[in-house]
């Protein structure tokens, strides 16, 4: 079962990407990226994780453009998944990739100039 919900969940984030990219016509929509889809086991409620590039004042215009425009994608994707129930979307910020950058730049503020490889192997001695 559990292999039937994940394959599910990939579906529906392929097919929001999509619809996202080629039919939902709302201005406030920034930059996004569907960065996963946690689908409840009764396949009634999707939390569809996404990714925003832009200021933090783009950041909550497309997450208030993919809220209000919740009816719209369910529709879109009881007609294009054929399922025996559409789940209710709930969008969620995913930060973890600020969070992974903001890692990223302090290490290189820690150790200018060295590559993350290059920090976990020991260095060599001059012989």
């Amino acid at each position: 079962m559990q292999h039937r919900v994940e394959r599910v969940a990939e579906q529906i984030q392929s097919f929001l990407a999509e619809v996202l990219r080629l039919r939902f016509k709302d201005p406030r929509l920034g930059f996004v990226t569907l960065t996963a889809v946690k689908l409840s086991r009764d396949l009634r409620s999707a939390r569809v994780y996404v990714s925003v590039l832009g200021s933090e004042t783009e950041r909550r215009a497309s997450l208030e453009a993919l809220r209000r425009g919740v009816g719209f994608l369910r529709h879109e994707l009881a007609n294009g998944l054929k399922l025996r129930h559409t789940p209710n979307l709930t969008f969620v910020d995913d930060t973890s990739l600020a969070r992974a950058d903001r890692v990223s730049r302090l290490l290189e503020e820690l150790h200018p100039g060295e590559r993350p490889q290059d920090a976990a192997r020991p260095a060599e001695e001059d012989e």
